[in-house]
């Protein structure tokens, strides 16, 4: 789907490498940078798969080429220079005003193609009193106003099995705004910046409870609402210590789940604006949950359609019947192996693509399209430019 647009991609670690690796699966060709001496802190990260690379690396960059470069080195910024007459679109990661002192930045590259679509994905955006900030995706939900609320009454706030400002927030909003650019661009034949704030889009993420505020002064708190523990809709432990999740919000879902627990009596209670009331509900969801165990109450909701799910492990869930019919896991080429990555959930697929490479695999191939010798590759290495 994005076959013809040609990504240059300067980012590390998960966000800018999310979204590339996005865009790669729907088709556009994407060229990576990386240091020749600070290579990216992925590569590094246990476990490996199959091929003998870090697992995340080689799912994170499948369908890229990579080339190192030293971006002090004034030859290599020579080189950029080259690349950038062919590749419309850059994505950087690096704190603000760097790839600026590179002479990398928007300004610079723009010149000499117009058409250019710059995104910068950083923690807090290149304005503001944080924009020079380090941090990560727990320090970004945190400022954002989500971790406060997310979190039982009177315990401390969760740290998240998955990175929601970094994907969520960086990633995906990153692919949205260049992709909106590129349409844009098919009118107006020129590019434009996107200065994406991972806590910008973590904060719009509040979505329907900023609105609360917002518009009514109503805060969103602990416990508070109807999403967020605040009500019947929440986890609920089993006898053996597993969970289920209920979400039978609507009257047709809700009165299920009261006739499957034997709790119809119980019903008017469920919606009650009274607390105490609310609260008698879902205690009694609570004792009647622990009375049996996980494969008992999977058998009882198997068949009924009352949005109650049970909790999977990550194993679980890659082996359930659904996954497999839906295609969650692909296989990918990985050094001459077979490896399973997560399919690309759009398209549902990954095949065709090869898994992350080693450090600079298509440096001396780039660099000779560009038109350079094998005397001056080897010169380039020599002087630890590349």
């Amino acid at each position: 789907m994005l076959s013809g647009l040609k990504v240059l991609d300067f980012s590390a670690l998960l966000p800018g490498p999310y979204a590339t690796l996005m865009m790669a699966d729907m088709g556009a060709e994407v060229l990576r940078v990386e240091s020749p001496t600070r290579p990216d802190l992925v590569r590094a990260l246990p476990p490996q798969d199959a091929s003998g690379q870090s697992a995340a690396h080689s799912y994170l960059n499948r369908g890229k080429r990579a080339i190192t470069l030293d971006l002090k080195q004034p030859e290599s910024i020579e080189i950029i220079t080259k690349l950038i007459k062919e590749y419309d679109i850059v994505v950087e990661q690096f704190r603000p005003g760097v790839m600026k002192k590179l002479g990398l930045d928007y300004a610079s590259l723009a010149a000499i193609n117009p058409a250019l679509i710059y995104c910068s994905i950083t923690g807090y955006g290149q304005t503001g009193p944080l924009k020079h900030r380090a941090g990560h995706d727990i320090n970004y939900l945190a400022r954002s106003g989500v971790a406060d609320y997310s979190r039982r009454l009177g315990e401390a706030p969760i740290p998240q099995g998955i990175q929601i400002a970094d994907i969520a927030g960086g990633s995906h909003h990153a692919v949205m705004g260049i992709l909106a650019a590129v349409v844009q661009r098919l009118r107006s034949k020129k590019g434009q910046y996107l200065d994406i704030s991972m806590t910008d889009c973590a904060f719009s993420m509040n979505a329907m409870f900023a609105a609360g505020y917002l518009g009514g002064e109503v805060e969103p708190t602990a416990e508070s609402n109807m999403l967020n523990g605040g009500s019947f809709y929440d986890y609920y432990e089993t006898s053996d210590g597993r969970f289920m999740s209920v979400g039978s919000l609507e009257p047709q879902f809700l009165k299920q789940i009261c006739e499957a627990l034997d709790l119809t009596s119980l019903l008017s209670l469920a919606a009650s604006p009274k607390p105490n009331e609310s609260k008698q509900f879902k205690d009694a969801l609570k004792e009647t949950f622990l009375r049996h165990d996980f494969n008992h109450w999977c058998n009882v909701f198997s068949d009924l359609d009352c949005c109650v799910e049970p909790v999977l492990s990550f194993a679980e869930a890659v082996t359930q019947p659904h996954a497999q019919e839906r295609g969650w896991v692909t296989q990918i080429c990985a050094n001459e192996k077979s490896i399973p990555q997560l399919s690309n959930p759009i398209l549902k697929t990954g095949e065709g693509k090869e898994a992350g490479r080693e450090l600079g695999a298509h440096t001396h191939s780039v660099l000779r399209d560009l038109g350079f010798t094998d005397d001056d590759i080897q010169a380039y290495k020599t002087r630890k430019i590349i």
